[in-house]
């Protein structure tokens, strides 16, 4: 499995707050207008599930698999080219702030891991500092 992780980023927001938002994926609907369309499409989401696609790679689904109480977020992919693990940590730095840090665990042989590693890691910190832009 190779591993990648996001830059930790801080939301001006309680640990409580954070993790509730993101343990529920009904609440993607925050990201309405911050998501680029060229970049990913028919999102589609229920509490426990998402599915997109994404240019060139295809359609994608994740389901939430586990969740620790103010600390992770884990998923598993459902439909993608290859089996990946991701997993959302939180930190209270302090009463109203919260660190986060992204992480993929993916099934990548080494000719595809030369591909796409950089456009993973690219999106990865993307998606990190998105999700620290949000208003929970």
């Amino acid at each position: 499995m190779t591993k990648f992780e996001s830059n930790i980023t801080v939301a001006p927001y309680p640990v409580e707050q954070v993790y509730a938002t993101l343990s529920d994926l009904n609440n993607l609907q925050k990201l309405a207008g911050k998501i680029p369309e060229d970049k990913i499409q028919e999102l589609q989401y229920d509490n426990d599930s998402c599915s997109f696609s994404v240019s060139p790679v295809g359609n994608l689904a994740f389901r939430i698999i586990e969740r620790e109480l103010n600390k992770t977020i884990k998923f598993a992919s459902e439909k993608s080219p290859v089996g990946c693990f991701l997993w959302i940590q939180v930190l209270p730095v302090n009463d109203n702030q919260t660190k986060m840090k992204l992480t993929v665990k993916a099934e990548l042989n080494p000719f595809i891991k030369g591909m796409v590693s950089k456009p993973i890691q690219d999106g990865l910190n993307k998606i990190a500092e998105l999700l620290a832009s949000i208003t929970y």
